[in-house]
């Protein structure tokens, strides 16, 4: 009789196959995202696709966190994984360990990383930006010597500001060894004394203006003492070139523009300068014309012995009030002086030396009582003290007819601490005696 298998039992068997290839056990794969969905547990769930087929996948939380980018409809990404079979739904799926961004988008999922870094260490803070010079008379320019970027920003400088002094710096913009000629020959600018620095290229894939991506340039643009504009591509191409300029041009030819004033406006600056110039002097000559006529016409200078009258009387005033001060205080000064001669004579001087000798006197005895007073006090207070310390000691005791009683074991004042026949030493007033116990009597 045949046996037929359960559903479950048919997929279980189909499940172990599966776990048991090895070529499925760890499963390199390509392909396009769709149907993706990020699962409020954390796990992604997706398909994924190609021109030919499709397969479903998922990716636990513990791997989707490890991600270094959000997953979405439509990117294209390389999968390492494995493939099992959902026994719920009897459907085989890729089970997702480590999923990144393919081509381009490796690119833009380092460029994001790149970005991150460099913008935590403050690389790109409008704090560390450097002011253009308005007027610079030294401008370098890096880029590449064909192309139409160069032709761009030397047709624009000469149009605008041919009195600046332009250097040109052949510059590898993309390809091999890119990075190191660009950062060589920022360094090189930086040490020419230029005013200002472009730094740039045509338009381009991403890949073609990735070396203006690198870390290696955008810490020269950073270190740079020199102010740089950077001029990478057309204006929607950005790179981390551009965060790090002190100023960021859309195109080669804006940065041209951005780092000159434009000869044209400066010449109608000049002349509207030099209108506003001469009609500014012509009203001021005209004010001090006036004002010479006026002051000519003056009754001092038809006069002018008027001013020396005014000056003459005003000393002569100056003059007497003087003379009278002095005289003021030389009388005060005269009269001081009186006072101080009749204050230091003979006799008010010996008086108050007599005075002086009384009051030491006086101050003598005082010192001598005090101290007679202490010194009594002082002798009460020893005397008191010898006879609290006479009264204190053992052997006045003694005198008065008691005694110590001593045995091997110190003193003793216990009849409980002797025995008949023991051995004892009894201290007395004179001198000391031996004796043998021969009766314990208890009070």
């Amino acid at each position: 009789m045949t046996e037929y298998l359960s559903i479950s039992a048919l997929t279980k068997y189909i499940k172990v196959k599966f776990e048991r290839d090895p070529y499925l056990e760890n499963v390199y794969i390509k392909g396009e995202l769709s149907n993706v969905k990020h699962h409020s547990s954390g796990h992604l769930y997706f398909a994924l696709k190609d021109g030919g087929a499709v397969l479903n996948g998922m990716m636990f939380k513990r791997d989707a966190v490890k991600t270094t980018f959000t997953p979405k409809e439509g990117d294209q990404v390389l999968i390492t994984g494995r493939v099992s079979v959902y026994e719920a739904r009897g459907s085989y799926q890729l089970y997702v360990n480590e999923m990144s961004l393919d081509g381009v988008g490796q690119l833009y999922e380092r460029f994001e990383a790149l970005k991150k870094e460099l913008e935590a260490k403050g690389w790109f803070n409008a704090a560390h930006k450097k002011k253009l010079s308005r007027y610079p008379q030294r401008i370098a320019v890096l880029t590449a010597s064909t192309g139409a970027a160069i032709r761009d920003i030397e047709s624009t400088l000469t149009r605008r500001y041919p009195l600046a002094d332009v250097h040109y710096i052949s510059t590898l913009v993309q390809g091999a060894g890119a990075v190191e000629d660009i950062v060589k020959n920022i360094k090189q600018a930086d040490t020419l004394g230029v005013d200002v620095m472009i730094v740039g290229r045509g338009g381009g894939s991403i890949e073609d203006l990735w070396a203006f991506n690198e870390r290696a340039v955008v810490q020269a643009i950073y270190e740079a003492e020199t102010p740089i504009i950077s001029a990478v591509g057309h204006e929607t191409d950005t790179t981390l070139s551009d965060f790090a300029a002190d100023l960021r041009a859309p195109t080669p030819t804006a940065a041209a523009v951005m780092a000159t004033p434009d000869q044209s406006e400066l010449m109608n600056q000049l002349k509207s300068t030099d209108v506003f110039l001469r009609q500014q002097l012509t009203q001021r000559l005209k004010y001090e014309q006036q004002r010479v006529q006026r002051l000519s016409s003056h009754p001092v200078f038809r006069n002018p012995d008027l001013l020396i009258e005014q000056q003459v009387q005003r000393k002569d005033e100056l003059e007497q009030k003087m003379f009278y001060l002095l005289k003021d205080k030389f009388a005060g000064a005269k009269e001081r002086f009186v006072r101080l001669d009749s204050r230091l004579s003979g006799d008010r001087l010996q008086s108050h030396i007599a005075l002086s000798q009384q009051q030491l006197s006086q101050y003598a005895r005082q010192l001598d009582q005090s101290v007679n007073r202490q010194h009594e006090s002082l002798a009460r207070a020893l005397e008191f003290q010898q006879k609290l310390l006479a009264s204190l000691n053992p052997t006045g005791i003694l005198d008065r007819g008691y005694s110590i009683v001593r045995t091997a074991a110190g003193i003793t004042s216990s009849i409980h601490d002797l025995e008949v026949s023991q051995t004892i030493d009894i201290q007395m007033a004179d001198g000391e005696i031996s004796a043998v116990v021969e009766v314990v009597k208890e009070d």
